[in-house]
């Protein structure tokens, strides 16, 4: 009787049989037996066949575990997300290209409020891209010079330190931990985020500007970037710095900072000095940690004021002498001027150390407080001064304005001579005003309101 198995006495089995494995007999595949299990075994017959592996999932403890693992990494998600700098910014980016614009040939004959918008993070008027940017509550945004309506904005959940244009883009200082740290670059006439990065700038802070690199005040350390916020940069007292003594005066302190030709002035307020110090370094060196310096000059006075720079020189002024002092970037005193300005105003120490500038096509224009100097855009040696403004004004439509209480005044550029003066409500505000202009209309930051003019 056939089994479907060979017999003991077979000379297959009995000669080349190898010993079962592991207890488990063996089928040769290419056999009758092996064709024989490969169709099922007939009737009767006794099948060996490996025995499955146990799933090591099959234990209910296994099973407890791996969903414990899976709630705890959607958690870990869930809290990395809440507390994320994603979560806490809201982007909303124009889905219009900003109006056209027309400059108009003449200032015109009058002036009234168009639109007006809280914009306390913005010390001067911004307008870049085609559009108008405000800034408060932590919120940048791009609006209609024309109607004031918001087309872009992006939002963070921190405050807003300061917002200043630079290099066709619009920055952003958020204040993060202790300091104003987060730099933001966003893209003018969308709104959307082109470059972002951390640094150490105090609070408060004002950005300064020149065609190359901005620079962040404070009283104890300045930070410069270039145009893709890679820091250059970085004086005075540095937190945790990775090489210690690097820097050549750490325990001073600063009062006012300008830039231009791709260097960063400041006044020092050092220990054991007797006068305040200039000092003028690259705004970028071979380190950014490592300070290099073009020249450092002690002053004969204990205040001074940094007023400008150009490319080729930097203007301070002197309280107590009433002078202006000029050097070249050789180190080089190159000129002492008269200033028919109140020694109190030249004295004073301007707000997040910046002194209120503004350029124009032939000149610096310098608002002293009560007055407004204007200085050779390169020499820097003042041509005239005009009484009774309110700031140092702005080339609006081909015309030199500045503010003067009750509107504005259009003036020679070359005499400061008034052609006439335009009228303008201010509602009662009678503070500094800082002017820019887009098109045909004319901003006014009057401190923490922007003000659109047509």
């Amino acid at each position: 009787m056939t089994t479907g198995r060979p017999s003991e006495d077979s000379p297959e089995t009995s000669a080349h049989s190898p010993e079962p494995e592991h207890g488990l007999a063996r089928t040769d595949p290419a056999s009758p037996e092996g064709e024989s299990a490969a169709r099922g075994a007939p009737d009767g017959a006794v099948e060996s066949s490996p025995m499955p592996r146990r799933s090591p999932w099959n234990r209910r403890r296994d099973r407890v575990v791996a969903a414990v693992l899976a709630v705890l990494c959607v958690a870990t998600g869930m809290v990395v997300w809440l507390f994320s700098d994603s979560r806490a910014t809201t982007r909303h980016l124009a889905s219009e290209p900003p109006p056209r614009l027309t400059v108009p040939s003449a200032v015109p004959g009058a002036l009234a409020e168009r639109w007006s918008a809280t914009s306390e993070a913005t010390p001067v008027p911004v307008a870049e891209g085609g559009f108008v940017i405000t800034a408060s509550d932590g919120t940048v945004a791009g609006r209609d010079p024309l109607t004031g309506e918001v087309r872009w904005s992006y939002g963070r959940d921190l405050e807003l330190c300061t917002v200043s244009a630079a290099w066709s883009k619009a920055l952003a200082v958020y204040r993060k931990d202790v300091g104003c740290s987060e730099v933001t670059q966003l893209d003018p006439a969308t709104g959307r985020r082109t470059a972002q990065r951390n640094g150490d700038a105090e609070a408060p802070t004002r950005l300064v500007v020149d065609d190359s690199h901005v620079t962040t005040t404070g009283t104890e350390l300045l930070n410069t970037w270039r145009s893709d916020l890679v820091k250059t940069l970085e004086y005075g007292r540095v937190p945790a710095p990775v090489n210690p003594g690097r820097q050549p005066r750490p325990d001073c302190r600063y009062s006012t900072v300008a830039a231009g030709g791709d260097r960063v002035g400041v006044i020092e307020h050092c220990p054991g000095e007797t006068g305040a110090r200039l000092t003028v370094l690259k705004a970028a060196g071979e380190e950014a940690d490592e300070p290099e310096q073009v020249f450092s000059v002690l002053l004969p006075e204990p205040t001074a004021q940094l007023v400008a720079m150009s490319d080729e020189r930097v203007a301070v002024a002197l309280p107590e002498r009433r002078h202006l002092l000029v050097w070249n970037y050789d180190g080089n005193q190159v000129g002492t001027y008269d200033l028919a300005v109140p020694t109190s105003e030249l004295a004073a120490v301007p707000p997040s150390g910046v002194v209120s500038t503004s350029k124009g096509r032939e000149h610096v224009y310098w608002f002293t407080g009560s007055r407004t100097v204007a200085l050779d855009l390169h020499k820097l040696q003042p041509r005239w001064t005009v009484e009774g403004t309110l700031g140092p004004g702005t080339v609006f439509a081909n015309e030199y304005v500045v503010p003067v209480r009750g509107g504005i005044a259009a003036l020679d550029e070359y005499t400061g001579a008034t052609t006439r003066t335009v009228a303008v409500d201010r509602h009662g505000y009678e503070g500094p005003v800082e002017l820019a202009a887009t098109g045909p209309v004319l901003l006014e930051q009057r401190g923490r309101t922007l003000v659109a003019l047509r």
